[in-house]
């Protein structure tokens, strides 16, 4: 009860701090539940996108999300934002899953609420669960044995189509979903669609509130476009996947922007790709708003000489950007295009515009890479901290579905460990390193290749007690 209470009180608080535009009561209720804490799930444009749609539908959505890190089952069922009532109390759950090991907590969310994970121990009429987000665009499969059904790619002309049939007649709600675009049903013997695509009209995706309780603290999120033209070959949102980007108008940006929001999000998988940037940039910031972007890419920082200046009126204090690979011939090999000298750039602009520091993310493991790709980036750490202070941010490389790279096999666990701990040798005193882990990102590998049957190990590695070694003994059996 001790626990409850606790969850409780800090919904109470969060809910308390949150600006905008509150979700209205409705008759129908449903859960929407982002499978991770509050601080990611507000920062998740998409998730606060589908809220909004169902809320302006006239659904009385509830928004959930895991509580604090301490939180287990025994603690019991994860509550909503809105009426603080379990998971277990609604007909119909929806959640939005952005990766493959946001699994585990999607698990745990059901089955401490009651809710068996698996669709095949579930009693006809119990609960119904329709997943969608991120994860679909690569590959959904692994959600197939948790999911009632699906929404794969975009939804945004679909959610609420989906949830008006479930409301309208749940004995034929599959039916019909299944003619939806991106609508799947598992279990039928029918395979995942293809993503669906939404139409420019649903352009830009937006928020509906903001809260400083989140990784974008009081940022209020806004689409500057959909897709990406570039040809990343290890990104399930480069042109091949994403059809190319679609930039949004300035002016429809800028309309769904409240006029009392501190500061504004842009949104995007290659925001700096933006034709009019510059004038969107400067609007905001002449109205006097703090600005974040979602994604920066090198070559445009160091060819945009009144980029860096824009970001830092705009309250920027760290310049992120990305090399991805450790060399310049692995950045070739992938199709990234970032070239040494406009990483280094990237450094002289920080410190000519009085940036705190430069953030700099790379991957390891990608395919061909050997030793001598990580030594020439610590050259280049070296070089750029020599200019302005530099943090680095390593992930292990993870082939995705969907993509050129998808056929590659993750490099190995002690592979990405030893060249990890060769690049924080090389670096001490020079940057600083930090790394997710390559034991889950090794879980994640075989997350994003499997099928139906990774769903299922990921259920009993969680049952199991979702450690490591639960997961690696639960995945290497199913495989």
């Amino acid at each position: 009860m001790d626990r409850r209470w606790s969850q409780v009180k800090e919904i109470r608080r969060l809910r308390q701090a949150e600006r905008g535009r509150r979700l209205p009561a409705g008759r129908q209720r449903l859960a929407l539940l982002y499978p991770s804490s509050y601080r990611a799930g507000m920062s998740s444009l998409g998730f606060q996108w589908i809220a909004h749609q169902l809320a302006e539908a006239g659904f009385a959505v509830e928004r959930a999300f895991l509580p604090d890190e301490g939180w287990t089952a025994a603690d019991g069922p994860v509550l909503t934002m809105e009426s603080e009532s379990p998971l277990g109390d609604f007909p119909l759950l929806a959640a939005t899953v952005a990766w493959e090991l946001e699994l585990g907590c999607l698990i745990r969310a059901l089955e401490a609420s009651g809710i068996p994970a698996l669709r095949a121990e579930r009693t006809a009429g119990q609960h119904a669960v329709l997943l969608g987000g991120p994860l679909t665009y690569s590959n959904p499969r692994p959600l197939a044995p948790l999911a009632d059904a699906l929404l794969v790619g975009d939804a945004d002309e679909t959610i609420v189509p989906a949830v008006e049939a479930f409301f309208a007649d749940p004995g034929s709600w599959h039916e019909r979903l299944a003619v939806l675009a991106g609508g799947w049903v598992p279990g039928t013997g029918s395979s995942a669609p293809e993503p669906a695509r939404a139409a420019e009209a649903c352009l830009p995706a937006h928020a509906r509130s903001w809260s400083p309780d989140t990784e974008l603290s009081d940022m209020f999120l806004v689409e500057a476009g959909r897709g990406c033209s570039r040809g990343c070959s290890f990104c399930v949102m480069s042109r091949g996947g994403s059809g190319g980007m679609r930039p949004v108008a300035p002016e429809r940006i800028l309309a769904a922007i409240p006029a009392e929001a501190p500061r504004v999000g842009l949104v995007g998988a290659a925001v700096s790709d933006h034709p009019q940037l510059e004038s969107l940039l400067q609007t905001l910031v002449e109205r006097g708003k703090g600005v974040g972007v979602s994604s920066l890419r090198a070559d445009r920082v160091a060819s945009r000489p009144w980029l860096a200046p824009l970001l830092q009126r705009a309250g920027y204090r760290t310049l992120t950007v990305a090399a991805d690979a450790p060399s310049e011939a692995l950045r070739s090999s992938i199709h990234k295009g970032i070239r040494a000298e406009q990483l280094l750039a990237c450094s002289t602009l920080a410190a000519e515009h009085g940036f705190r520091r430069v953030k700099l993310y790379a991957m390891l493991g990608l395919p061909g890479e050997t030793d001598e790709d990580v030594d020439e980036l610590t050259e280049l750490l070296r070089s750029m901290a020599a200019v302005h202070p530099v943090d680095l941010a390593i992930s292990p490389f993870v082939p995705k579905r969907r993509t050129p790279l998808e056929g590659h096999d993750f490099a190995g666990i002690k592979v990405v460990e030893r060249r990890i701990r060769r690049l924080d040798r090389a670096l001490r005193g020079v940057a600083p390193l930090k790394s997710t882990s390559p034991r889950w990102a090794w879980v994640e590998a075989l997350l994003a290749a499997g099928g139906p049957e990774a769903g299922e190990a990921a259920v009993r590695a969680v049952r199991a007690g979702g450690r490591f070694a639960h997961w690696k003994r639960a995945l290497s059996s199913s495989s």
